[in-house]
């Protein structure tokens, strides 16, 4: 069969070009692995509306209010409706109006019931930064509410929080919602947080189960390039025992460090996107998402959770290549770094308590 582009008679690749004109204007497509000539899309693949990943067409659902959606997405944040088989949003109605508002336990049902004070997962108002940066932290903090108080105790966050954050509902959470803020810089936080709110919250029975968690988000523009973020990475996937020791928690399901991301650090730090459940979420335009953490209604172990997602990105910033084949990634490095840090006080506090495993 000839080549399309320079209709030499030689075997051609795919079928249609040859290995000598196929890299010149073709791409081959991250979805299904077909070449397609450049300056068009390939017609078996499309965009998930929700992660931006390219996956096979015939692998994506609609949703009811017409967004398209990967089978992994599908999976973990959508549901199918009973009544008339739609998928929706974990915590939305149906988008087909099948909800009974009498019986119904959806987001939009139970954010009536809250008074409008929690928001659904997908809220996401334009951010507001407080501090100086370049790093910003947007904290996460997921908490179960005893029964019949989820509202009370929803009115409790909102008035410590004001214009700092909001409240969501989380679909992995039963009764209870998580706390979210605008992006604060570390030395911010540590000074303007309402950290009396968490100490209320937990007199008013609010909890931090195991199914709840912190996750911290880190402004990517907090990084001084892709090397960087490569050694950032590399220090926090190369001493899993400690980090977890740190967290509180190992959780396979929401935080796995895996040996594939590990060996994709490198393109991590060049752009590419992971999965969403891993220690660090890379799906994300603007931030990583570091999603170790066990929650916590404890100021103190929120304040060490906020200085473990500023500190090694502080302490990578610098690192050379004499000091890293010195042992600069490894944990003593690290902590008698931070040992000479004092804004990290609360890290290195937890640290101390947890110096048998550390």
């Amino acid at each position: 069969m000839p080549c399309v582009d320079c209709a030499a008679d030689i075997q051609t690749r795919d079928g249609e070009v040859c290995e000598t004109c196929a890299p010149l204007n073709h791409s081959r497509c991250v979805g299904c692995g077909e070449l397609y000539r450049d300056g068009s899309d390939c017609d078996r693949c499309t965009t998930c509306d929700r992660c931006d990943a390219t996956v096979r067409e015939s692998e994506t659902v609609e949703t009811t209010r017409g967004s398209t959606i990967c089978a992994l997405c599908r999976q973990h944040w959508y549901w199918q409706c009973g009544q008339c088989d739609g998928w929706n949003r974990d915590g939305a109605d149906c988008g087909n109006g099948c909800c009974d508002p009498d019986v119904c336990d959806c987001g939009e049902c139970r954010r009536d019931e809250l008074g409008g004070l929690v928001h659904d997962y997908y809220y996401k108002p334009p951010p507001v930064f407080h501090g100086t940066g370049p790093l910003f932290l947007g904290p996460e903090i997921e908490i179960e509410t005893p029964d019949c108080s989820e509202r009370e105790c929803a009115e409790i966050a909102y008035s410590h929080l004001a214009d700092l954050g909001y409240l969501k509902l989380d679909s992995s959470i039963g009764n209870g919602f998580e706390i979210v803020t605008h992006p604060m810089s570390y030395e911010w936080a540590m000074a303007n947080f309402p950290w009396q709110m968490l100490t209320r919250l937990r007199e008013s029975g609010c909890e931090a189960t195991e199914n709840t968690g912190i996750h911290v988000h880190l402004s990517r523009a907090g990084f001084d390039s892709p090397c960087h973020i490569y050694r950032w990475m590399k220090f926090i996937y190369r001493n899993e025992p400690q980090v977890k020791a740190v967290a509180r928690r190992s959780s396979d399901e929401w935080a796995a460090f895996t040996d594939d991301d590990r060996k994709a650090v490198k393109d991590y730090a060049k752009g590419a996107r992971g999965g969403r459940h891993r220690a660090i979420n890379t799906n994300n335009h603007d931030t990583f998402e570091l999603r170790v953490f066990a929650s916590s209604l404890d100021p103190r172990e929120v304040k060490a959770a906020l200085g473990f997602a500023a500190a090694p990105v502080e302490y990578t910033r610098n690192l050379t290549v004499h000091t890293i084949a010195n042992g600069g990634w490894t944990w003593p490095a690290f902590t008698g770094w931070l040992a000479e840090q004092p804004a990290y006080q609360p890290l290195t506090q937890q640290l101390e308590e947890l110096q048998c495993v550390c």
